[in-house]
């Protein structure tokens, strides 16, 4: 049986950490509930605490696909509904791409857009049913370019973002809004050992996989972007009247894809006559 619940319900994986815990400070500071997905409920007891009767908590391993109809269930039946879905879990890999295994990519692949992209399946139905909500997808600028040393991670951001693309067109005539999060460097525990893994280092590759790894072990802490900021961003553009499908967020975030999508447009140019070549002739 539901029960009253104050404001929107937002249901948000990764909210023990980074930005999701932001985002979920950000949400119950707009007097909405927050239903912590976690994998240790205890990890968010003081923000339940400091928010009676606003903070939920579920256990939840994305990677654990048997379990997300479960939780979803739970939380429609405890609070009526979904409004926002915000898939944040997530961790690092670093390594070239011969160094990296075939099960560390598959493993970051269940977390960064398996376990997302059954959850999203699996909230939409209540939401199509109500003709509202909100899936957020925290990408990366990793998931619109890719850099040595992290193709692997930004291989499983840009499979979300082609999935959350696809699903944005598909779902806004229900409305539902679809917003991909790119964000840079934020303070986050991302750039800790205990969320970055390393794959094994292949001797050849140490000049140019070497100073990646030890640019982002010596990263935490030091990160330009604030979590906070990031979250306020984040609630503006799902508040705003034309949503954007993507948000970067941060200088860094900014300047990189700019900087990327000039040097596409000129490949583009420069190679557009032989593009236009490949069509049968009429």
């Amino acid at each position: 049986m539901s029960t009253a619940a104050a404001g929107r319900v937002w249901l948000i994986t990764g909210a023990s950490s980074g930005l999701g815990r932001a985002i979920a400070q950000a949400a119950l500071a707009a007097g909405d509930t927050v239903v912590a997905a976690v994998r240790p409920p205890a990890s968010v007891e003081e923000l339940a605490a400091a928010h009676p009767g606003r903070v939920r908590t579920t256990g939840l391993d994305i990677t654990d696909g048997e379990r997300i109809p479960a939780v979803v269930e739970q939380v429609v039946r405890d609070c009526g509904r979904i409004d926002v879905l915000v898939n944040s879990a997530g961790r690092a890999l670093v390594g070239g791409v011969e160094e990296t295994s075939d099960a560390e990519l598959r493993d970051l692949m269940e977390v960064h857009f398996f376990g997302p992209a059954t959850l999203t399946r699996t909230v939409l139905p209540s939401m199509r049913e109500r003709g509202s909500g909100a899936i957020v997808q925290i990408s990366s600028m990793g998931g619109r370019m890719s850099f040595a040393g992290v193709g692997g991670y930004s291989a499983t951001k840009f499979a979300l973002e082609g999935l959350s693309e696809a699903l944005a067109a598909e779902v806004a005539p229900f409305g539902i809004k679809v917003l991909i999060v790119e964000p840079g460097a934020f303070r986050t525990g991302l750039h800790r050992g205990g969320t970055r893994q390393e794959s094994t280092p292949i001797p050849a590759y140490d000049a140019i996989i070497g100073p990646v790894r030890a640019q982002q072990a010596g990263f935490d802490g030091k990160q330009p972007g604030d979590p906070a900021k990031a979250a306020t961003a984040i609630l503006a553009a799902l508040d705003a009247d034309d949503p954007p499908l993507r948000l970067p967020l941060g200088n860094d975030a900014a300047d990189a894809i700019s900087t990327s999508l000039e040097t596409a447009r000129a490949e583009l140019t420069a190679w557009e006559p032989v593009t236009r070549s490949t069509d049968f002739d009429r």
